[in-house]
């Protein structure tokens, strides 16, 4: 067994974020973040292997008041873990996860990115030189979204600009195939 932790902390003078209606990056003031990272590794037999991350963050502005210093899109809380196998007669594999919690997406939290989820899974099979595998990625089809942003819209029939999150879909249950050879 393997355990790690740390504890660490960031104070930024001065914090740049990008713009991507504009295609720039700004800066956006002085900012301070601690947390905490905890990790750990385990070979339950020869063949099968256990993993597990959590990272806490507490991530705010420096310049701001309180309740209006958020950092958006800052995570507080993400994960990743799994299990794999290996060497158990031709076959390898796993199936891992990865977890990120509910975040600001904006400086005074009234718009909130949600958090996600997801499972992924794969085996393979080698044969001589040959190696036959299976992925699918978000095994459980969860509904979840990938990149996340607060941007002001209006449509041409609206009186004013609404700020609301924009997204981009996370990947749905997909399965694909490999087949590779090694020479």
């Amino acid at each position: 067994m393997v355990l790690n932790m740390a504890l660490w902390h960031l104070f930024l003078e001065q914090e740049f974020v990008y713009v991507g209606d504009a295609g720039i990056v700004e800066p956006s003031g002085k900012t301070k973040r601690f947390g905490v990272d905890l990790g750990a590794r385990y070979q339950l037999t020869d063949w099968l292997y256990a993993y597990g991350d959590v990272n806490y963050t507490y991530a705010r502005s420096a310049e701001d008041l309180s309740g209006e210093d958020y950092i958006p899109l800052a995570p507080d809380l993400t994960s990743s873990g799994g299990l794999t196998f290996k060497g158990l007669k031709n076959f390898s594999g796993g199936v891992n996860y990865r977890f990120i919690k509910d975040r600001p997406a904006n400086e005074d939290n009234s718009i909130i990115a949600e958090g996600y989820f997801v499972t992924d899974f794969n085996i393979n099979y080698s044969w001589k030189n040959w190696n036959f595998g299976l992925i699918v990625d978000n095994l459980f089809d969860t509904e979840w979204n990938e990149t996340q942003f607060a941007t002001s819209s209006r449509l041409f029939n609206e009186a004013e600009a609404v700020e609301e999150i924009h997204f981009t879909p996370g990947t749905p249950f997909f399965a694909r195939g490999k087949v590779s050879v090694s020479f």
